[in-house]
């Protein structure tokens, strides 16, 4: 059964997000556009919760049903809401197109109602060595995030 959610990111940077999922054993589409970012890398994560009372950082950890370390998006080790980074070009704008067999839109993985936050720095995917690099790849302030809700199919 496919399944289709949708976030509208707010803050600093701005955009919206589509997260597709046509069965539930198959990987997610995450596609859409950033704006407002620096040039370069910046850490992109589904967290944890799906409060934004107190701007992206109601938002919560990083979502991590496995309880394992930070790393990449192609990391064994990972947290399931750990995307990787988006990059911006000189135009500020991140275009979004990401693969991921980590989350899901239904069962255990689900990531309905949680947050999708975009960072001010690039994410070091857990390899950089500093002390917040296994928790959430020191990828600096939360520029901007939403929440991931249903969308029309």
């Amino acid at each position: 059964m496919a399944a289709k959610a949708v976030a509208v990111i707010r803050g600093d940077a701005t955009g919206t997000i589509w997260f597709n999922q046509e069965s539930s054993s198959s990987p997610v589409q995450v596609t859409g556009e950033i704006t407002g970012l620096t040039k370069g890398l910046h850490g992109f994560h589904v967290h944890e919760f799906g409060d934004n009372t107190n701007g992206c950082i109601s938002a919560g950890p990083h979502f991590n049903p496995a309880g394992k370390d930070h790393g990449g998006p192609k990391d064994e080790v990972r947290h399931a809401g750990d995307l990787g980074n988006v990059e911006a070009g000189d135009d500020g704008v991140a275009k979004v197109n990401i693969t991921d067999s980590q989350i899901s839109l239904s069962g255990e993985r689900n990531i309905i109602g949680r947050t999708v936050v975009v960072h001010a720095d690039p994410d070091d995917l857990g390899k950089g060595g500093h002390e917040l690099s296994k928790t959430t790849g020191n990828a600096g302030a939360r520029t901007g995030c939403g929440v991931i809700g249903l969308a029309k199919i």
